[in-house]
């Protein structure tokens, strides 16, 4: 008989913990993913969040995996249904198919891309400058979804060999400073958000020249992106945009509504486009 792990220990825990307390919330029929930004607050939903490869009938089915650093290291996948039929066609979530994160354990490293469909297989290349535990997560919205507002994340870990230098995640901050001198600045910080509770965090932009940004160009169909993991569970979850696109924003503000299912420190990474480029910035919120 085979010994039991701690995660096989840990994951027990947590499956009685949730029939314990509960079991799973059901929730109304959402829109189109390509309308988040005007659909009023984010209901708390059973979703998946990447912790497993296997979820809601699909899989993550390796193909390339990285096996060294460097700046286009190949990453190769299909999405498997029940069947172990390969899927090709999902909805367009912000004006993409496919959605494909990579996050360092550290949070020091972070990718957003957009696999192209080869055949049956999606294909990228990720760089990765530096060793270390990685997990990458493939998010997808199914075309028969009862719930387009809440992709599908599937998500497995690999590793880099060689040195890693870690970097400790910064603490809970209201600020965070862009590589490109844009400066973005939580305001909604006297709120703390609290697990599986909708939580709209606003953010003030501000450019180069220290002035709020007064619009901001479509970045995905939106106004922007964002995206947060958890720093100790590697969980992923996904920020819906408030702001219809192209409308000014009120002192630079861009807002997101959040339900985060976890206590804990969370990484966030906003993407926006301004100035004919993307720019990001990321910071650390704390969930209690």
């Amino acid at each position: 008989m085979r010994k039991l792990s701690f995660a096989d220990w840990f994951f027990a825990l947590l499956a009685v913990a949730v029939v314990a307390g509960g079991g799973v919330m059901l929730f109304a029929r959402s829109a189109s993913p390509t309308q988040h930004q005007n659909m009023g607050p984010v209901l708390p939903a059973a979703h998946s969040d990447g912790l497993s490869e296997v979820e809601s009938g699909y899989r993550f089915d390796r193909v390339t995996m990285p096996e060294s650093r460097g700046t286009a290291v190949p990453v190769a996948f299909r999405i498997l249904d029940n069947a172990g039929k390969p899927v090709t066609r999902f909805l367009d979530n912000q004006t993409k198919q496919m959605h494909f994160f990579a996050v360092r354990e550290d949070m020091n490293v972070f990718e957003h891309l957009h696999p192209v469909l080869d055949g049956d297989t999606w294909h990228t290349t990720l760089s990765l400058s530096d060793g270390g535990a990685y997990r990458m997560f493939a998010e997808f919205v199914p075309l028969d979804t009862a719930d387009p507002r809440h992709p599908v994340v599937l998500g497995v870990p690999f590793s880099v060999p060689g040195d890693t230098t870690l970097a400790p995640v910064p603490a809970p901050s209201d600020g965070a400073t862009t590589t490109d001198g844009y400066t973005v600045v939580r305001v909604d910080s006297q709120a703390q958000p609290t697990p599986m509770n909708p939580h709209v965090l606003r953010l003030s932009i501000r450019g180069p020249d220290g002035k709020p940004v007064s619009s901001l160009e479509p970045h995905l169909g939106a106004n922007g992106h964002m995206t947060g993991f958890h720093t100790m569970l590697l969980s992923a979850t996904h920020l819906h945009p408030v702001e219809l696109v192209g409308i000014p924003l009120n002192n630079g503000e861009l807002s997101f509504q959040a339900v985060f299912a976890d206590r804990g420190e969370y990484r966030l990474f906003l993407e926006f486009a301004h100035g004919g480029k993307v720019h990001r910035a990321a910071f650390t919120v704390d969930v209690g």
